[in-house]
Formats: structure tokens, C-alpha cells, sequence
């Protein structure tokens, strides 16, 4: 009996220890079709865990002799405690988390002055910081974690209860999430306070880390990439501004972007600036009101050192992280021209790049499947073979986002530059050939800023615009890439806008398919045709050669559409306005448009064949 009672105990005892074992597995992530999914032990908002902390960085932009501390919080599934679970991070970073300005009247620059001169002091606002501890933001969160992945957020520097001030792309904003990643790495301290000495761990981070973000918020990632930051795997900025000369500037002028005409620099520092209100007077002084008034010359419109140090692609060097970006090919905002650039960079570099352009306006994430294919593999390591998908992804005409088409880089493979030569009658239409037919000698238009590009498209006989047209096209037609513009000119004052908007003609109100009106647009000071850096005024009456790109695009143009180029001086949405009047004379002769066209000038001339 007690052999047989000993015996029973132990199997007792197994079936106990078994159950115990199978009762307590751990909560892991799950991967299926190399995707992170969603796991019912992480799905439980109550469970999850959510605190806040201040990361020590390596400057002191408040000048309170005290180096600046980043306020950053975390939600991480509880299991990252009870079950000593350490997971991979999603962060995202951003100034706008404690709120924005107003918008006032008057809190942009005036535009409505000559060329060359500086609008009226304009309207400081004052930021209401607004938020409660323990919680930056919710964004992110319901999509990540309970994918298995913790998601921390932080505000930057100068906004929300971070210390420091803002600088709008100054050397603080990339080291300040490269000290939260270090952070979460285990290299760089973390506090239970703002001003306090009790450290925070990040006990529960496997030291691999992806950002996104859209717009400024997506700016942030690159700026962090470019730090070289380890740890930081993986990236997808959204719409990011690449650089603030490209988002204020183009070609030498002065332009606003798209929807906020006026904004300058100095403007979305008013409009970010939450932090503490006690240093926010130093902070005004040394930075808006010394730093950038010196620098962002709306005079001239010049390149600098102050703008060249705000363009990330020049920091580019020491970036490791793989990079997937998103972006409109009508964003007016934030313009196509940021993603592409950064783009062809990572390229050249040999990094992991893929690039997924839609045909909307601004913002716009991949589709969910391409963003958790990517920080599946970069952040938990699964071998999903992402690294060999199609380099680039297009949404087509009217195709759903989540449904883009794959091609083997940007711009399409095939496309080869046509040039197209302009021929005399802009003021009603003249046309594009692309055969050159010499003697068209000049045509001329007067600036007016109070007609804009769409209704010097619509309106069919102006003194005040040049248009030039395609035939209609017998077939669609493939743009894909940058066009290219050289304008020779002659102004009757020392200075003056130049505009070019192409179109797809009619230009319609009621357009219901995405290559209608707008095909894309640029802008240039003539007066910078020889240097970016150094403008000088124009002579009347002489001539110039200014050769710039339009923002880049990939269209298939519609049958039936004409393509037209639209040549004018200021513009009513983007530039300054000055008194109507400025006369430009085109030298058609010396004046061509290149399109990057799929299938090149064999595509071009099936499309616009006039002899059936």
C-alpha cells in the first residue's frame, strides 16, 4: 500500500508540475504569412501597462545650464512585467502632442509686397500646452501592441513638458530621439521626474526600435536616422519635410507651402513652441528672434548655411536604418520632391529602400501589410524576404490604396526625357511639338497674383499667362520622374516670380479622375539663374536662361486630354504678391519642356499622332 501510494503521489505530482507548465506558457508574438497578428493575451487595453519618464540628452538648447530631458511615455502589454517578456518598439515623436497655436489673424508673413522687400511684422502667438501625465499620445498604440510590440512616444524638444526649445530642424531635434533610443538601449539615463535623480530601466526593450510618423512627425524618424543612432532598425516617415529650404523655398524664391500662404520657419516655431512658459522668452530670443531672423533672408530668397544646415539630406552619411517612405503625388504641402530625394539618396547608399507613392494629397501610410511586413522582419527578426520585394509601390489612377502596383525603382525603368519645344499664340494657345520649328521668336505676359493656375488654365484668351498644348492624346500616356523646364526670359523690373503650372486639359471643377487638372508644378527666382546662394537683380530688356524640375509624379494621362504647360509669374497660392504689372517676354526659341515619358518619344508621338 505505501509503494502503491508513493506511486500515485508521483504521478500526482508530474500531472501537477505538467499542468502547471502548460497553464503558465508565456505570451508570445505570433507570425503568419510574415506578418506580426494580433495576440489575445496582448489585446486588453486594461492590462496594459502605461507610465511616463524624462530621458537625459546630451545638450542644453533652454540654456538653463542643466542638460535637456526629454519627456517620453510607454505602453507595453503587462506581460512585459509578470512574464519577463521583452519586446521591440514602435516610436513615434513629434512637437504637436501638447497642442498648437491659434490661428490668429496676422500670424503669417504678409505676402503682399515688391519682390525684394520684407512684409510687416507679423503675430506672435502663445501656445496653451494642454495633456495629462501619464499620456503623450494614443496614437499607434491599438495598431502595435498587440501585435507584440511596445509603443513609446515623446515630445520634442521645447514642446510639452520636454525641456529645451524648438529649432524646427536644428541638430537638438535628430539628437533628441537618438537619446531615447540609447534610452531604450540601455545607454543613455532615464528619470521618474523632470528634475528628479530616480532612473527608470528599460528592462523590457530587446534594444530594436522602428519609428513613423506623418508630416513633422515623420521627419522626425529620418532626422534620428541620420544620427546613426544603434537600435534603430527600421524607419517609415510619412509626407516627411526633408528639408525646410525645400518646404519654404524653391529654386531661389520665395514660396510658401501649399494651404499656408505667409508660413515661414519662424512661423511653425510660434506654432510649436508648448513648452515651459518660464523659458520660452530665452528661447524666443535666442532662436526665432536671433537665429532665424538672420538666417531665413525672405529678401532674397537665397540658399545659406542656415537652410543647407536643415536639410537632412546632407546628413544622410551615417544612416543605417532601413527606410520605407510614403508619399502624395499631389501633396502641395509637404511636396513629392522631399520623399524622392531622400529616396535616391538611400538608393546610392546600398540601403534597404522601398518607396510607396499614392496619387492623393498629403499624409497617406503604406497599407498596413507593407508597414508590419517591414517591422516584422527589421524588429523581430523574421525572414519574411521584404528585403526582396519590389523596391517601389504606385497607387494607379483611382485604384484602391492598399492595392499599389510594384516596379523595380522611381521613376519607371522605362522612361526616357522627350523635350517638347514651344510654338508661337500662348496668350490664346500655342502647341507643343517635339520637333523644333526655329523663328518663334517672343511672346510676352503681365503678372497679376489675383488669377490663380486654375483659372489660367480654364480661361482661353489672357494677356497674363503663356499656354502651349499637346495635340489630344490618341492614347494614355506614362509620365513618370521630374519634368524639366529652361525658360529664357527677359523682366521689366529687377526682380519677379516665375511660375509653371503643367495641366491636363479641360481643366475641369468637377474632375473625377486623379490625372485631371493638375499634372505637377514649380517655381524659380530668375534672379538666381547662375547660383541658389547668390541672387542678383535682373537687367530689363536682357535675357536669361533659368533651368529648373517640376516636383516629380507618375501619371498615366487619359486619352482624350491635352497636356499643357502654363508659363506666369506669381502665383496667387504659393508665392509673394506683388503690385500687378511685371512684364516677362519668353524667347520661345530657347524655351523647352522634357517629360519623362514611359516608352519615350516613340510613347509620345503614338499618343499624340494627328495623321489618323
Amino acid at each position: 500500500m505505501t509503494l502503491k501510494n508513493n506511486i500515485l503521489g508521483l504521478f500526482s505530482i508530474l500531472f501537477f508540475t505538467v499542468s502547471i507548465g502548460f497553464s503558465q506558457d508565456k505570451t508570445v508574438p505570433v507570425f503568419e504569412n510574415g506578418e506580426a497578428q494580433p495576440v489575445q493575451g496582448f489585446t486588453n487595453s486594461n492590462d496594459w501597462i502605461r507610465h511616463d519618464l524624462w530621458v537625459e540628452t546630451t545638450f542644453d538648447t533652454d540654456k538653463d545650464g542643466k542638460p535637456d530631458r526629454m519627456h517620453v511615455a510607454v505602453t507595453r502589454p503587462k506581460q512585459t512585467e509578470t512574464e519577463d517578456l521583452k519586446l521591440p518598439i514602435i516610436y513615434v515623436t513629434s512637437p504637436y502632442f501638447a497642442g498648437v497655436a491659434d490661428d490668429l489673424p496676422g500670424v503669417m508673413w504678409d505676402v503682399q509686397h515688391e519682390l525684394g522687400e520684407i512684409g510687416k511684422e507679423r503675430v506672435h502667438p502663445e501656445v496653451k500646452r494642454r495633456g495629462k501625465r501619464p499620456i503623450i499620445s494614443n496614437s499607434h498604440i491599438r495598431k502595435w501592441v498587440p501585435r507584440g510590440y511596445i509603443v513609446v512616444h515623446s515630445s520634442s524638444p521645447g514642446t510639452g513638458l520636454s525641456d529645451g526649445a524648438p529649432t524646427i530642424g536644428g541638430p537638438n531635434e535628430a539628437l533628441a530621439p537618438k537619446a531615447v533610443i540609447d534610452w531604450l538601449c540601455g545607454r543613455a539615463k532615464g528619470y521618474t521626474e523632470r528634475n528628479g535623480n530616480e532612473e527608470v530601466k528599460a528592462f523590457w526593450s530587446t534594444g530594436k526600435v522602428g519609428m513613423t510618423g506623418t508630416s513633422y512627425n515623420g521627419t522626425l524618424p529620418l532626422a534620428a536616422a541620420t544620427t546613426g543612432v544603434k537600435g534603430l532598425e527600421a524607419i517609415i516617415p510619412i509626407a516627411p519635410n526633408t528639408s525646410s529650404y525645400h518646404y519654404y523655398r524653391s529654386n531661389g524664391l520665395v514660396r510658401s507651402p501649399g494651404g499656408y500662404l505667409g508660413e515661414d520657419i519662424d512661423v511653425l516655431y510660434d506654432f510649436v513652441h508648448s513648452g515651459d512658459e518660464e523659458k520660452r522668452a530665452g528661447n524666443n530670443k535666442r532662436i526665432r528672434d536671433t537665429e532665424m531672423k538672420n538666417g531665413i533672408d525672405r529678401q532674397t530668397g537665397d540658399l545659406n548655411d542656415f537652410w543647407d544646415n536643415r536639410d537632412y539630406l546632407n546628413q544622410m552619411a551615417p544612416m543605417k536604418a532601413a527606410l520605407l517612405m510614403s508619399h502624395g503625388f499631389n501633396d502641395w504641402n509637404v511636396m513629392p520632391e522631399h520623399s524622392n530625394r531622400i529616396y535616391q539618396k538611400a538608393k546610392e547608399m546600398g540601403l534597404p529602400t522601398q518607396l510607396y507613392y499614392h496619387q492623393n494629397g498629403h499624409g497617406g501610410p503604406p497599407p498596413m501589410t507593407m508597414m508590419n511586413r517591414w517591422f516584422t522582419h527589421y524588429l523581430h527578426g523574421i525572414d519574411n524576404g521584404v528585403e526582396n520585394d519590389k523596391q517601389v509601390w504606385i497607387v494607379r489612377e483611382n485604384d484602391k490604396m492598399d492595392q499599389p502596383t510594384a516596379y523595380d525603382a522611381y521613376p519607371n525603368p522605362d522612361a526616357e526625357d522627350v523635350t517638347l519645344y514651344l510654338n508661337k499664340g500662348g496668350n490664346t494657345s500655342g502647341t507643343l511639338t517635339t520637333k523644333q520649328n526655329k523663328k518663334q521668336k517672343t511672346e510676352t505676359l503681365v503678372d497679376d497674383f489675383n488669377i490663380s493656375a486654375k483659372e489660367h488654365a480654364q480661361t482661353t484668351n489672357s494677356k497674363n499667362r503663356l499656354l502651349y498644348t499637346t495635340p489630344k492624346l490618341k492614347t494614355p500616356l506614362h509620365i513618370s520622374g521630374e519634368s524639366k523646364i529652361t525658360v529664357s526670359l527677359s523682366s521689366s523690373k529687377a526682380a519677379a516670380n516665375l511660375s509653371i503650372a503643367l495641366v491636363s486639359l479641360p481643366y475641369t471643377d468637377d474632375a473625377k479622375v486623379i490625372t485631371d487638372n493638375i499634372i505637377t508644378r514649380g517655381w524659380a527666382d530668375p534672379q538666381n539663374h547662375k547660383s541658389l546662394r547668390e541672387s542678383e537683380p535682373l537687367q530689363p530688356g536682357k535675357f536669361y536662361e533659368v533651368s529648373f524640375n517640376l516636383q516629380p509624379d507618375d501619371q498615366i494621362i487619359r486619352a482624350g486630354q491635352q497636356i499643357g504647360l502654363i508659363i506666369f509669374s506669381s502665383d496667387k497660392e504659393f508665392t509673394l504678391h506683388p503690385k500687378p504689372g511685371t512684364k516677362l517676354t519668353i524667347d520661345l526659341d530657347k524655351t523647352r519642356l522634357t517629360l519623362p515619358v514611359v516608352g519615350g518619344e516613340k510613347a509620345l508621338e503614338t499618343a499624340i499622332n494627328t495623321s489618323n
